[in-house]
């Protein structure tokens, strides 16, 4: 799972935790994503970089840790540190800030154990593979994680693009909502839409004022007087605003 990245684009919000413990639902971002890949297998590994300790906190005792220090090493590079944990075996590889509903068994019906193969879904306008945008899953044969070094890289430069290009990439095909909460509105959405469009308030939380389609972090305050709509309240200040349009892929 690739959970070690800085999460810039998410700022303010990264600059409180780490992208992949923000909350979705009220349900850290790597935990649905745990939930995910435990239906598939035991044995998961999380790369940290950018909030570490907290990461690390969270984590013990539950995955394989994969520490990057000094330098962050990339979806490649990832893999490539992982090599001897990961052993000659398959490997699913998940973004721990996707959010979707997908059963990821999909990735091995019919896989012929040799082929790369993508999750995706149907986005026109943000589509990575022509109309298809990859949506934070995929499945490495040993034969390919084997030959990623252990420094920084992209899967995409790596393996992805030349295969696409060659004609030997496979796409597993989905419908259905996905937002990679990389983007404050795109956060806000997944949240939204994990509640079937109620705002979201976290445990410990204090609402007075009202809320409209809004996120509000554990522990944090609305006061009386405040009315937000589509924004992210974290502790008694910071609000975030979520309303930019954000649309899900997949339909």
């Amino acid at each position: 799972m690739l959970a070690a990245g800085a999460g810039t684009r998410l700022r303010p919000l990264t600059d409180v935790r780490p992208k992949a413990l923000c909350p979705v639902g009220n349900v850290a971002l790597v935990d649905l994503a745990l939930d995910h890949v435990r239906a598939l297998t035991p044995r998961v590994a999380v790369n940290v970089h950018h909030g570490r300790a907290l990461l690390e906190a969270h984590l013990a005792g539950k995955v394989h840790l994969s520490v990057e220090e000094p330098q962050l090493l990339g979806t490649a590079g990832a893999l490539g540190r992982l090599r001897d944990w990961i052993d000659g075996r398959p490997t699913v590889v998940v973004n721990a800030d996707a959010w979707h509903r997908f059963d990821l068994s999909c990735l091995f019906a019919g896989w012929d154990g040799e082929r790369v193969r993508l999750l995706v879904v149907e986005d026109l306008g943000r589509g990575d593979f022509g109309r298809w945008r990859h949506c934070g899953a995929s499945v490495m044969p040993w034969s390919e994680v084997r030959r990623l070094p252990a420094a920084p890289a992209g899967l995409y430069e790596a393996c992805w693009g030349q295969r696409w290009e060659g004609g030997r990439l496979e796409l597993v095909p989905r419908s259905g909502p996905y937002f990679d909460c990389g983007t404050p509105p795109d956060y806000l959405a997944a949240n939204l839409a994990s509640s079937g469009g109620r705002s979201v308030v976290g445990a410990g939380a204090r609402v007075e004022g009202e809320l409209v389609r809004s996120v509000v972090w554990p522990g944090g305050v609305v006061r009386r007087e405040e009315r937000l709509v589509e924004c992210i309240r974290v502790g008694e200040t910071m609000t975030v605003r979520g309303s930019m349009g954000a649309r899900p892929s997949g339909g």
